[in-house]
């Protein structure tokens, strides 16, 4: 049985779309869903689909569950188990960066086309740098993610896909838990 990651987009910030992960989990449980947990109040979800549906399938399901059962609607990005273990495998700033808060990864809805990656450029002055790789984007970020322009808004607004972004300890513990 397949273990993916529920990673929820815009809930709990900023005292918007508030979701307690109490009912959180019960929510994935009524979705038929096994092996429900949650990490920390930034909706990331892992859970086991005994049936096997394909992910697009989840995905809907999920979110059509938030906004009608808990008036938030919030985007959904899933991943497997298995794909967060090569997103932690090929993180090209490990190298070169002991600290895991300054490092980051912004999970994309979809891969983007050649034409929309070259909209993605880093900001003059920017001390922060990223990779794009597949459907995902590392984030090396010295100044910290707080100054950083490279922000979710910023990747999204340069794509135009939906996006959502996780710290580098939280990226690691989903992996875990999903492993």
């Amino acid at each position: 049985m397949t273990k993916y990651v529920a990673l929820l987009r815009g809930i709990n910030v900023g005292g918007h779309a508030k979701i307690a992960m109490k009912d959180l989990r019960e929510v994935f449980g009524e979705l038929g869903f096994d092996e429900v947990q949650t990490y920390l109040q930034s909706g990331n979800v892992v859970f086991a689909d005994p049936a096997g549906a394909a992910p697009g399938e989840l995905r809907e399901r999920i979110e059509k569950c938030l906004a009608d059962g808990l008036g938030v609607p919030a985007g959904v990005l899933l991943r497997t188990g298995e794909s967060l273990g090569r997103t932690v495998a090929a993180n090209p700033y490990l190298d070169r960066e002991d600290d895991p808060a300054k490092l980051h990864v912004t999970f994309l809805a979809e891969t983007p086309t050649a034409e929309q990656a070259t909209a993605l450029r880093t900001p003059p002055g920017e001390t922060a740098e990223f990779t794009l790789l597949g459907d995902e984007i590392h984030l090396h970020v010295p100044d910290g993610y707080g100054r950083t322009k490279l922000n979710n808004a910023f990747i999204e607004r340069r794509l135009g896909i939906v996006t959502t972004t996780r710290n580098w300890k939280t990226v690691n513990a989903l992996h875990g838990m999903a492993s």
